[in-house]
Order: C-alpha cells, then sequence, then structure tokens
C-alpha cells in the first residue's frame, strides 16, 4: 500500500511592523507556527543594509508576526568608518515593558577624539538608551529603529559632547519575552 503523497502550498504572512506581506511553504497552517523569518529592508530603507528577524505565530488560520531582531549588515558600517576618524561601540541587555532585549549602539565621530570623548559617548548612549527603553513595547523600539527615530534624538543628545557623523542601532535582539506584559 503506498502511503498519501501531501503537497506543499504556499501561505500569505503578514508583517505588521513594515506593513507587507510574504509567503512560506508548507503543508498546513499550523505547521508554519514558529518558524523564524529574515527579511532584508536595504530597499525599503534607501540603502541602509538591514536585515530583519521575525517569528511567524499562527491565530485562526491567519499567520502574523513579532519582531525578534534588527541587525546592520557589516558591510554598510565599514563603509562608514573612514580614515581619520573613530567609532564607538557598546552592548548591554535593558528590560523593556514586555521583553529584555540586547541592544548594540555604533557611533562614529567626524574626526579622531581622545579615548575620554569616546568613553563620554559610550556611558551618554548607554544611560540615554536605557531611560528610553525602559518605558517601551518591543513594537514601539523596533518602529522607532526603522523609522530612524531613535537614532536621531540620539544623536542631538551626543552632540553637546562631540558631533557624530553616524549614529546607529547595529543590532537590536529579543532575549527573552517576559509573560506578566502580554
Amino acid at each position: 500500500m503506498a502511503a498519501i503523497k501531501r503537497k506543499k502550498r504556499f501561505f500569505n504572512v503578514e508583517i505588521p511592523l513594515i506593513g507587507k506581506t510574504t509567503q512560506l511553504q508548507g503543508y498546513e497552517v499550523k505547521d508554519l507556527d514558529n518558524r523564524y523569518i529574515k527579511y532584508d529592508l536595504t530597499r525599503m530603507l534607501k540603502g541602509k543594509s538591514v536585515l530583519l528577524s521575525v517569528k511567524t505565530k499562527v491565530e485562526d488560520d491567519i499567520i502574523t508576526t513579532t519582531p525578534r531582531e534588527i541587525r546592520i549588515m557589516p558591510y554598510y558600517l565599514k563603509r562608514m568608518v573612514r580614515k581619520g576618524t573613530n567609532y564607538v561601540e557598546d552592548s548591554f541587555s535593558v528590560n523593556c515593558e514586555d521583553a529584555e532585549i540586547r541592544i548594540k549602539p555604533f557611533l562614529v565621530t567626524r574626526r579622531k577624539v581622545s579615548r575620554a570623548v569616546r568613553k563620554a559617548l559610550r556611558n551618554k548612549v548607554k544611560e540615554e538608551l536605557i531611560k528610553y527603553l525602559e518605558k517601551e513595547t518591543i513594537e514601539n523600539i523596533f518602529d522607532d529603529i526603522l523609522k530612524n527615530k531613535l537614532q536621531k534624538e540620539l544623536s542631538l543628545k551626543l552632540k553637546k559632547i562631540y558631533p557624530l557623523s553616524l549614529c546607529e542601532i547595529r543590532v537590536l535582539k529579543v532575549e527573552k519575552e517576559t509573560t506578566e506584559g502580554q
């Protein structure tokens, strides 16, 4: 007796964060639950090479996604760091309203600066990000980063220490979700 062959089909998946719809392949809708999708946002963000990672969730045969990670590609950052400039990096975890997230800011100065200035920039960006992220939800944080709102505000506050040529969030990743916020 031959086994019954199953045929894979394409299912529409909504990504509400960017307002796009994509398709996933699977046998049934429930097979697509808890699957990760990587979406390239380079064309949408005018050449800023960003990868968005989202996790699928199935509710009543409708597949939606929640953002998990935003990552700027290394070749974009390498192009931004010119000869005669310094860059400042940091990495820390913050508890926001509904999850614990890891954030990695990336700053590029206009000229070479002393170590004290770089340290002051690093400390100020950490302080400002912690203050901002503690009272926001994951969806709002990802939205603000994609719209460049968070980076613009940071750049204006850091300008008082030293003017920057680039202020970006290199990586924003959800480490674990807290259930009391949902």
